[in-house]
C-alpha cells in the first residue's frame, strides 16, 4: 500500500501533468476524513494520510510517497436539490432557504439556481412547506467551508489578483461601526450552552 500524505491544489500544477494523473473518486463523507484507505483509477491501493482538519475537494491533487500524483473527484452521491417555483415564489426563496438550513449547521452547497444537501427527510418537508421544490438526485457535493474555511467552493480569493479596497471614484466615506448580520456561531466543546 502506497501512501499519499501531501494535497495540492490542481491550479498549481500544468495541466499535462493533470492529464496523466490517477483519479480517486470520493464522496463527501470520505473528503471529510484525515485518514483512509482507497484504491485509485489505476488499482493501486493508497492510504491517505493527511493533517488533521484537511478537507479535500474535487480537483485537489494528492502526493503519493513515489512523487506520483492522483487527482480527486468529488463521487457522485445522494443529495437533496432544492429550487424555488416559478408559480409560486420568487429566486428569493433560495435565499430564505439557505439562511433556515445555515441555522441548522447543514452543509450546503450552493449554486446559482439552485441549493444542495445530503438527504434529510424532516428538511426537506420544511422546504416543501415553504413552496420549494425539493428533489432527489445523484451529483457530485460540494458544500461550502464556511466563512474561515479557506476559501468556500474549492476557489479562495488569494489567487485572484484584484484589490477590494478602491473608491470606484467616489469620495471616501467616514468608517462607521457595524453589527455583524451572520455572526458565525460554532457548537463544540466549551462553546458556552449545553448540548
Amino acid at each position: 500500500m502506497i501512501q499519499a500524505n501531501k494535497r495540492v491544489p490542481a491550479q498549481t500544477l500544468a495541466p499535462a501533468l493533470l492529464k496523466r494523473a490517477a483519479t480517486l473518486e470520493l464522496d463527501w463523507d470520505t473528503r471529510q476524513k484525515s485518514r483512509f484507505g482507497a484504491t485509485d483509477s489505476t488499482g493501486r491501493e493508497l492510504a491517505v494520510l493527511l493533517n488533521r482538519g484537511t478537507v479535500l475537494r474535487g480537483g485537489d491533487v494528492l502526493v503519493a510517497e513515489d512523487g506520483s500524483l492522483v487527482r480527486v473527484i468529488a463521487a457522485p452521491q445522494p443529495v437533496l436539490q432544492v429550487r424555488h417555483c416559478n408559480e409560486h415564489g420568487s429566486p428569493f426563496d433560495l435565499l430564505r432557504a439557505a439562511y433556515h438550513l445555515g441555522n441548522r449547521h447543514v452543509p450546503l452547497e450552493l449554486q446559482p439556481a439552485l441549493l444542495q444537501f445530503e438527504p434529510d427527510p424532516v428538511l426537506a418537508d420544511m422546504l416543501r412547506q415553504q413552496h420549494l421544490i425539493v428533489t432527489e438526485a445523484m451529483a457530485p457535493f460540494e458544500p461550502e467551508a464556511g466563512a474561515y474555511g479557506g476559501g468556500g467552493h474549492g476557489h479562495g480569493h488569494a489567487h485572484h489578483g484584484h484589490e477590494h479596497g478602491h473608491d470606484h471614484g467616489q469620495p471616501a466615506k467616514p468608517a462607521r461601526a457595524t453589527i455583524p448580520i451572520a455572526a458565525p456561531h460554532v457548537h463544540g466543546p466549551g462553546c458556552g450552552h449545553e448540548h
